[in-house]
Order: structure tokens, then C-alpha cells, then sequence
């Protein structure tokens, strides 16, 4: 079963699996299409067992210059998106009592705050706790369903083709230049897709809560922000 809101890269994906392929054209930032997508998955195949909630957006800029309206877009996907597949698919996945998994994407920038990327950062550390409490209820329910939060160091992948990233019109040039280095960064350092599917399939085998697989990119800098934190010092500019 394949999703996104964008119908015609959809369509050319799924072209190119040779298999039963469902694809459907959702936004979810609207409730009623995911549980549009949980339903139509459940009739097609009977059940479902790998439920991956990945979309997700990215702005760069000065907190007070992205617009309040791509804050919010930002919240609607990245957040609320994460929500509305919780809503619609764990309730089936409950009611069919068997064994099944969901993967919440988050991002190694959920766990380390970024000047520059203020909604980004702050959407994926809501999407860290949000998994952390459903895995708390799943376990206290007894579920056969487990839950796993993925936390991506940089991958190669099309999220910074989003015109919307490159910073916002008239404001500080630091943006810019901070916007292509990530761009830079994700093309010279950035996992494969193929090599980070394999990745995530190999925890996902392993019941893994935690599947964070560039640790490199996340354990150093997050042993620092931690010694920060206890230390009660002041953050530095950045945590890289």
C-alpha cells in the first residue's frame, strides 16, 4: 500500500513494483483521508502489517521570518500527519489482535534543536514523544502491535526539493547558505535509500524501539546535550 500526496510520482512508483500495489493519493493533514487509506488497506488486503507514518516537511529560516503559515503546514504534516495514522490504523490493528508494527519517523533533529530549522526541529521532537507514549500504551494493553521511532541522520531523498526550504524572501543570507550545506551534506554523507531500508528492516525484525541508524550523525552530540541539560548550562549555538 503506497501513499503521498503527490498522484503522479505515486503512480510511477508503484509502476515499478512488480506486485499487488495499492496507491492512493492522500494528504495527511486531512483526518478523513487517512482513515480513507486505513480503510481501503484493510479491504484490499485483510490486514496490515507494517504501518509506516514518514511524511514529513522542512523549512529553513529565522523562527519570526518562516511564515506563521508554513509553521503550521509544517505542524499539520509532521505532526498531525504522525496523528491521524495513529487515529485511523491502530483501532484495526487492536480489533485483528494479531502481531503487527508502526514506525514513526522523526529525525536525529527531534533529539538535537537546530538554529535555522526551528519547526523542523520542534516537530520531530513532538513526533519522539508522541511514539514514546504510544509504545507506553500498546505495552500496558498487552498488544501484539510494537512501535518503533525512526530517527534518520541525513538520507538521500527529495525533502529539500521543496521550494518552501530554501528560507524566506528578504531575510538574513545566513539562511541560504545554511540551506545548501545541508543540501551538500545529504548528497555527500547521505545513506542510499536502498542501504537505509535495509537498515530499518534489520530492527525492525529485532522488536527494536530505538532504530536510529547513522549513530554517528546522533550519540555523540546527544551524550553532550544531555550533560548540558543535567549540568544546567546554557545550550551552544549548535550540538554538530
Amino acid at each position: 500500500v503506497l501513499a503521498d500526496i503527490n498522484a503522479a510520482q505515486l503512480e510511477q512508483v508503484a509502476g515499478d513494483l512488480h506486485t499487488d500495489v495499492l496507491a492512493l493519493a492522500v494528504d495527511v493533514r486531512d483526518s478523513q483521508a487517512v482513515e480513507g487509506l486505513a480503510a481501503a488497506a484493510f479491504d484490499r488486503f485483510g490486514q496490515v502489517d507494517l504501518l509506516f507514518n514518514n511524511a514529513g516537511i522542512v523549512s529553513t529560516g529565522l523562527s519570526w521570518e518562516i511564515p506563521l503559515a508554513r509553521w503550521q503546514q509544517e505542524f499539520d504534516v509532521n505532526v498531525r500527519g504522525v496523528l491521524h495514522g495513529i487515529h485511523a490504523f491502530v483501532p484495526r490493528l487492536l480489533k485483528a489482535g494479531r502481531p503487527a508494527h508502526i514506525i514513526n519517523t522523526s529525525s536525529v533533529g527531534g533529539f538535537l534543536p537546530s538554529a535555522m530549522m526551528s519547526p523542523y526541529t520542534a516537530t520531530k521532537a513532538a513526533v519522539v514523544a508522541m511514539t514514546e507514549s504510544l509504545h507506553a500504551e500498546l505495552r500496558l494493553l498487552e498488544a501484539p502491535v510494537g512501535v518503533s521511532l525512526l530517527g534518520p541522520g541525513p538520507v538521500q531523498s527529495a525533502i529539500f526539493n521543496d521550494p518552501f526550504t530554501t528560507g524566506t524572501e528578504g531575510g538574513d543570507a545566513r539562511v541560504g547558505e545554511f540551506t545548501n550545506m545541508l543540501r551538500t551534506m545529504l548528497a555527500e554523507y547521505g545513506l542510499s535509500p536502498e542501504r537505509f531500508a535495509e537498515e530499518v528492516f534489520a530492527a525492525i525484525r529485532q522488536q527494536a524501539f530505538w532504530i536510529l541508524p547513522q549513530p554517528e550523525a546522533l550519540d555523540e552530540a546527544l551524550h553532550r546535550r544531555m550533560q548540558n541539560i543535567l549540568a544546567r548550562e546554557n545550550p551552544p549555538m549548535s550540538w554538530s
